[in-house]
C-alpha cells in the first residue's frame, strides 16, 4: 500500500474517532470565544489608556484555536515579550487558567473550574489579567 492510501486510510479512522466529540469541541470554542471577547473588550479599555503614552505597554491576545496539548481543548493566550497566560477550555466543559509565567519556564500557578462556576471564573479572571500586565510591564 502506498503512503497516500495508508494517510487516506488513517484519515477516515481518525475521522470517525473524532465525530463524537465535534458536538463537545464546538461548545469548548463558543465558550472560549465568549471568555476571549470579554478578554478583547477589557484589553480595549487598558489600550485606549495607554498605547498613546506608552505604546510599550501593549499586550497581545492571541485568537482561539485548537489547543497545542489538547487535542479536544481549545486555547488562547495572553503575551508581551516572554510573559504568558494561557487559557484552556476542555470539551468536558472546564476553563482552566495558567500564568502568569515566563515562556521557556515552568507554566504556572494553574485553575481550573467547571465553566458553569461565573463568579468564580470571572474573579480568577481579573485576578490573572492584574497579575499578568503588571509582570509583563515591570522594568
Amino acid at each position: 500500500m502506498v503512503l497516500e492510501e495508508r494517510l487516506a486510510e488513517l484519515a477516515r479512522q481518525l475521522v470517525e474517532r473524532e465525530r463524537d466529540h465535534s458536538t463537545d469541541l464546538d461548545r469548548a470554542f463558543e465558550y472560549a470565544n465568549k471568555v476571549h471577547t470579554r478578554l478583547a473588550s477589557a484589553l480595549e479599555g487598558f489600550h485606549a489608556l495607554t498605547l498613546s503614552e506608552a505604546p510599550q505597554l501593549r499586550i497581545e491576545l492571541s485568537e482561539p484555536s485548537v489547543d497545542e496539548k489538547h487535542l479536544h481543548a481549545v486555547q488562547f493566550d495572553l503575551s508581551r515579550g516572554r510573559h504568558r497566560a494561557i487559557f484552556t477550555i476542555k470539551s468536558r466543559g472546564e476553563i482552566t487558567m495558567v500564568g502568569p509565567f515566563r515562556s521557556g519556564k515552568t507554566e504556572g500557578p494553574c485553575r481550573s473550574f467547571p465553566v458553569t462556576a461565573e463568579t468564580e471564573i470571572e474573579n480568577a479572571l481579573e485576578e490573572l489579567v492584574l497579575s499578568f500586565i503588571q509582570e509583563a510591564v515591570r522594568p
